[in-house]
């Protein structure tokens, strides 16, 4: 596979073609913060939180679908960038309901984490506080949907990990949620084989653990890793 070469905050990288902006910056170390990438999941660029900017594009460009080309010069952390990033977190904030002293993710969510990389430290919006059912029918796992961001990672994890296809996003706009099966109880979904990889998928608390507590969160990212990296590799196949 060819090489190609860019810059990245000052630092020049070479890289095999068809990497995108995202991998190239973590070669050199530039954190770029993510909440609906993850790594062993196909990239779908839904959360925006990742963008930069390109010298020569007007526009910010998402990294973890944007693929990297030969001599782009790439900047990861401008104060454009930081308020951009800082504005995405605030309306998660506004429009969901997340209370984070009463969360089983509470201290273990990447939600919190990208607050705190991007220096938000208030809402600047008026917050919505939307009417979002919790879903207890399952006798393992639960769903909260006032925690949930939309990021789809559950949805991927479940489909191409698992191949159960158990989670979708159902209707628009604010309208928009997470659901299971044909917008059935989660429990009475029979395609769902109570794996728990939707669990260790989400980067908030809105899909649990029944019985957790708040902060108890726990989670196996590099088991989703292993598996998606088994899984192209065809280790059980052979």
């Amino acid at each position: 596979m060819s090489v190609i070469t860019l810059t990245i905050d000052g630092q020049a990288i070479a890289i095999e073609e068809g990497a995108t902006l995202l991998e190239a910056a973590q070669e050199v170390g530039a954190a770029i913060p993510t909440l609906c990438h993850l790594k062993g999941l196909s990239p779908v660029g839904a959360c925006r939180l990742c963008v930069v900017e390109v010298e020569g594009i007007p526009k910010l460009l998402p990294a973890c679908v944007t693929a990297a080309a030969e001599g782009m010069v790439v900047h990861t952390n401008t104060d454009n960038l930081q308020d951009y990033r800082r504005t995405i977190v605030e309306l998660f904030f506004a429009e969901g309901n997340h209370v984070c002293a009463v969360c089983v993710a509470n201290n273990n969510c990447e939600l919190q984490d990208a607050a705190i990389s991007t220096g938000m430290t208030h809402v600047t919006y008026p917050y919505q506080y939307p009417q979002r059912e919790v879903d207890v029918s399952h006798p393992q796992f639960g769903l909260d949907r006032n925690r949930c961001i939309l990021c789809t990672r559950c949805v991927r994890a479940c489909d191409e990990l698992e191949g159960a296809h158990v989670w979708d996003i159902a209707y628009r706009g604010e309208h928009a949620k997470l659901i299971a099966g044909l917008d059935q109880p989660w429990g009475t979904v029979d395609a769902c084989t109570s794996c728990g990889k939707c669990v260790d998928a989400c980067p908030t608390g809105a899909i649990f653990r029944r019985g957790a507590t708040v902060a108890e969160m726990e989670r196996d990212r590099a088991k989703l890793e292993f598996l998606a990296q088994a899984r192209e590799e065809q280790q059980w196949t052979r």
